[in-house]
């Protein structure tokens, strides 16, 4: 058998990016699958969502913006820390990027780590990584919630942490008024779940029942199609926790019973690939979130750190 090629390092096709405007002044920029990016128009500035892996790659984005609307960037908002999102934020010279505090404390713990992960999984996304200055750090950081008003008739952005989930430290960006949420990487719309670095307890119970608290129409996930109407958006939500069940119950029942590593892989790939295995980065993901829901099961509470040599040998153990 041949072995697969590492991580996403063989998806080397340029994709096909996507506008949407969900409301005035609301963007979202899809691309199939890559990671969704968007911006939100006040009265007379703009906050950004993510930031892209380099700023090369965020400049694409900006220049697409910036067809719609020339107001300064003010903020910058990053869901999570991870590099895919967070290391174009230069190219946005916004007054002020925007996190959780378990992001920042992420970034000093790992940054530097997962970036050299995350570059050698996704080279693609790496747009001219000689352009990155250095790892994101945030200048204003939050526990539970912090309000943004808009300005005008626009009402307020409110960003809110629902709890571990994808990361400890994951927030959405929701816009009361217009009932439109950004929900980073916590809800994937057809697109597989990257659990790698996740708490698979917390994200498919108590923190997918706040985000479906909010009562969203409209939903931008970390990857997919953006999810138009309440039952789109029940329906993502539905997938991701569908998805975070039955790999918790495969790899559980291997766990349980004495098994290895790879035969919890070998259940939870049977299980998951006739519903996701066509989806985005779905053989990428999974060893990863098999490897880090086995240490759960362990009892490792707090998520071990990626590097680029840890990729490459959980890799050949469960996909090579």
């Amino acid at each position: 058998m041949t072995a697969k090629p590492f991580a996403s390092s063989a998806d080397l096709a340029d994709k096909t990016e996507t506008l949407e405007v969900l409301a005035d002044g609301v963007y979202a920029l899809t691309a199939e699958g890559d990671p969704n990016v968007g911006a939100i128009e006040g009265a007379d500035f703009v906050v950004c969502i993510e930031a892209r892996a380099t700023p090369v790659a965020a400049a694409d984005w900006l220049a697409t913006l910036r067809q719609h609307t020339d107001k300064p960037i003010r903020y910058l908002v990053l869901s999570h820390y991870h590099a895919v999102r967070t290391l174009g934020a230069s190219a946005f010279q916004a007054d002020a990027i925007i996190a959780h505090e378990q992001t920042r404390h992420l970034i000093a713990e790992r940054g530097r780590q997962d970036w050299e992960s995350e570059l050698a999984r996704m080279p693609r996304l790496f747009r001219e990584p000689a352009s990155i200055p250095g790892l994101t750090w945030p200048d204003l950081t939050f526990t539970d919630r912090l309000s943004i008003p808009l300005g005008a008739d626009r009402g307020e952005l409110v960003l809110a942490y629902c709890g571990r989930g994808h990361t400890a430290g994951d927030i959405v960006a929701w816009l009361p008024e217009q009932r439109i949420m950004f929900a980073g990487d916590l809800v994937e719309s057809r697109a597989a779940l990257y659990t790698g670095d996740a708490f698979h307890r917390d994200w498919a119970t108590t923190t997918l029942d706040q985000v479906a608290g909010f009562g969203a129409e409209a939903l931008v996930g970390g990857r997919g199609p953006v999810a138009r109407g309440a039952s789109a958006v029940t329906a993502a939500i539905a997938q991701t926790r569908e998805f975070l069940a039955v790999l918790q119950a495969e790899v559980s029942a291997v766990h349980a019973a004495g098994g290895t590593r790879q035969e919890a892989f070998a259940a939870a790939h049977a299980a998951l690939a006739p519903g996701y295995g066509g989806w985005p980065i779905f053989e990428h993901c999974l060893p990863f979130n098999v490897a880090r829901l086995w240490d759960e099961l362990d009892g490792i509470d707090w998520p071990r750190i990626w590097t680029a040599e840890r990729d490459r040998e959980v890799w050949a153990e469960l996909q090579g």
